[in-house]
């Protein structure tokens, strides 16, 4: 059974930086896609960067480039998404999603897998 699970967030100051975890479990990994998403109250889960473990790369929407980067553990079998320069509009539920296969990654439900999220908050 595939597990994902969601760590790492928490309330910060404008300005701060977080690293958020995804634990993946029951898996193995070859030519994954692996979504971080985030919901803020009142909107539509939407996407926030896309890693490919199979080489390690990833993209990201405009609004977070240069402020997160994604990366991945293989040992832990582990994503991570490391946040700086954090700003209240970060403000979200961040979710991660994976499946076994390539994806352009920015459609939520065409993840085989998912996790329940992390609350993120960025005061002012």
């Amino acid at each position: 059974q595939v597990q994902l699970v969601e760590s790492g967030g928490g309330l910060v100051q404008t300005g701060d930086s977080l690293r958020l975890a995804c634990a993946i479990s029951g898996h193995t990994f070859n030519r994954d896609t692996v979504g971080w998403f985030r919901q803020a109250p009142g909107e539509e889960r939407k996407v926030v960067a896309v890693l490919y473990w199979e080489d390690g790369s990833a993209s990201y929407i405009d609004a977070v480039k240069g402020r997160f980067s994604c990366s991945r553990d293989g040992d832990k079998n582990t994503v991570y998404l490391q946040m700086m320069s954090l700003k209240p509009e970060d403000t979200a539920v961040y979710y991660c999603a994976l499946d076994p296969n390539f994806l352009y990654g920015a459609n939520w439900e065409e993840y085989r897998y998912r996790g329940q999220g992390t609350q993120v908050t960025v005061s002012s």
